[in-house]
């Protein structure tokens, strides 16, 4: 049947058909309301019944250049009607693909001069972590096999990525998860409970020196890490974190990944975050900005180091079917033209600090706030009971986004009791201040234990 002759669904059959088809992540059964997106324009978005709402969470960490780029479309239009697609297995490969892998080399960290393609964070993750462990066996270290990660870090949902992950309900009911990953306290300044009394930065290479020790370093393939925790609420690490613990790993031969997924391609105000806290990995993982969500891709970037040993003998033994799909490579392409032409990086940073600015002006005399943190156009705010204490603030039914969404248009996200801003690089100073204010107007409501006052 063409597109042409299809019957239209009226709003409540759209939401019907949802409701009795389609399984939500996160979303249980007992929960009916359904927001059907229709438009998007900027940073602004329609749904079926034709609310305007405000988008400040990118999608999922991810618009970039916002919605609604017709330039994106043609791109994409343009490869569809030249090679839609054809495998980049064995001897294949595209031009799309060479242009973009070309174009990522140019933007990376030094000595970052491969590129391997996936469609998306999580089979990144997993490839990650498999390039880890084969780089050592294919160097004779075969017992390096343990995967080092962090308590509240977030890498996806397979089985790799997902034992990486450092929260127990990923883990429930899927278990027995991946063995061989150890975690470790992650990088929170702010709960400085968590070190003890300790420097947090002292605590932390003191904590992985130790884990190193206990596993044995000729055991460890890699640490994976995002440079900033996006789902454990935005934290973003001391300035000496990073550069420290390469330093340890540098020497135990331990490889560092970073999960770039959500910290790349502008989000903090450099191309990545790596270049941000001036370390440099082995592996970078990236997906989400890439294509500004458009379409579904994912790159690793890869040391020359790693590369040689993967590329040696038959090659690295496992491949997806859309590696280095055209049309993906076309969309990432204009996506990141777009965001050089238009200077997105240093907006990241302007705006970013404009809404952090904001935050602060509006949010930080409110009891619930806690703290308010932020790199470029990734910002928390952490909500708690008692600010002396630090005591988290219990969770709200309904839902803080919720209430917040369903009031005013304004789309925020929560994690880990905090408030999570990831708008488009493109956003304006007004629709900063609309962001703010709809959170103003929740938050002074929010009693301390929860509830929500009118």
């Amino acid at each position: 049947m063409s597109r042409t002759s299809r019957t239209p669904m009226t709003p409540d059959q759209l939401r019907d058909a949802d409701r009795a088809r389609i399984i939500h992540p996160y979303l249980p059964g007992s929960v009916t309301e359904r927001v059907v997106m229709t438009e998007g324009s900027g940073c602004r978005l329609t749904d079926i019944d034709g609310r305007s709402y405000l988008d400040a969470t990118g999608g999922l960490w991810l618009a970039q250049i916002g919605h609604g780029r017709e330039e994106v479309a043609r791109a994409a239009y343009e490869q569809m009607a030249k090679l839609e697609y054809f495998t980049s297995f064995w001897e294949f490969s595209n031009d799309p693909a060479i242009e973009l892998a070309t174009k990522l080399t140019s933007i990376a960290p030094e000595g970052l001069n491969h590129v391997y393609f996936t469609s998306g964070g999580s089979e990144g993750n997993e490839a990650a972590i498999k390039m880890a462990r084969y780089y050592h066996h294919r160097r004779g270290e075969t017992n390096r096999t343990w995967i080092l990660a962090r308590n509240k870090a977030y890498h996806g949902i397979g089985y790799g990525g997902g034992s990486a992950t450092g929260f127990p309900v990923y883990h429930e009911g899927f278990a027995p998860m991946m063995p061989h990953v150890s975690h470790l306290t992650p990088p929170w300044p702010y709960r400085s409970e968590l070190y003890h009394g300790e420097d947090p930065c002292d605590f932390l290479i003191a904590e992985l020196e130790q884990r190193i020790a206990e596993i044995g370093p000729g055991n460890i393939a890699a640490m994976i890490g995002e440079p900033i925790m996006g789902v454990g609420g935005m934290l973003v690490p001391p300035a000496d974190y990073w550069p420290r613990v390469r330093e340890v790993l540098d020497r135990h031969g331990i490889l560092l990944i970073l999960d770039e997924v959500v910290t790349a391609y502008g989000r903090v105000g450099t191309w990545f975050a790596a270049q941000y806290f001036d370390v440099r990995p082995d592996i970078i993982v990236t997906a989400k900005g890439i294509t500004s969500g458009y379409i579904p891709l994912g790159a690793l970037l890869v040391g020359d180091h790693v590369a040689e040993a993967l590329l040696a003998d038959h090659g690295f033994p496992m491949g997806y079917t859309y590696n280095g799909h055209p049309v993906a490579a076309a969309v990432a392409l204009e996506n990141l033209d777009i965001i050089e032409r238009e200077g997105l990086l240093a907006r990241a940073t302007e705006i970013g600090g404009h809404l952090h600015r904001e935050l602060e002006a509006q949010l930080g005399d409110l009891p619930v706030v806690g703290e308010i943190r932020s790199v470029g156009m990734m910002l928390a705010v952490e909500l708690v009971a008692d600010r002396a204490t630090r005591e988290p603030l219990p969770m709200l039914q309904p839902l803080l986004p919720d209430v917040i969404r369903r009031e005013t248009g304004v789309i925020v996200r929560d994690c880990a009791h905090s408030l999570v801003l990831s708008p488009a690089l493109i956003m304006t100073e007004a629709e900063a201040k609309e962001a703010v204010d709809a959170m103003r107007q929740v938050l002074e409501r929010v009693r301390p234990n929860g509830e929500l006052r009118g």
